[in-house]
């Protein structure tokens, strides 16, 4: 194979990589959910603790 030129097998567009087509739409909104309860009970948890901690 002369130098510069691109192996067959590395030619083809169609190898698989990138994101999947068959994925469902709002599938974050879940985890995203989770997160978000988990953020606001630590949050309660500081400002329940700031509060005893004051008083």
């Amino acid at each position: 194979m002369p130098p510069g030129e691109t192996p067959p097998a590395e030619t083809s567009a169609g190898s698989g990589a990138g994101p999947r087509e068959d994925l469902t739409r709002g599938w974050t909104k879940g985890p995203l959910f989770i997160i978000g309860i988990v953020v606001v009970l630590c949050a309660a948890f500081f400002l329940a603790f700031a509060l005893v901690m004051l008083l």
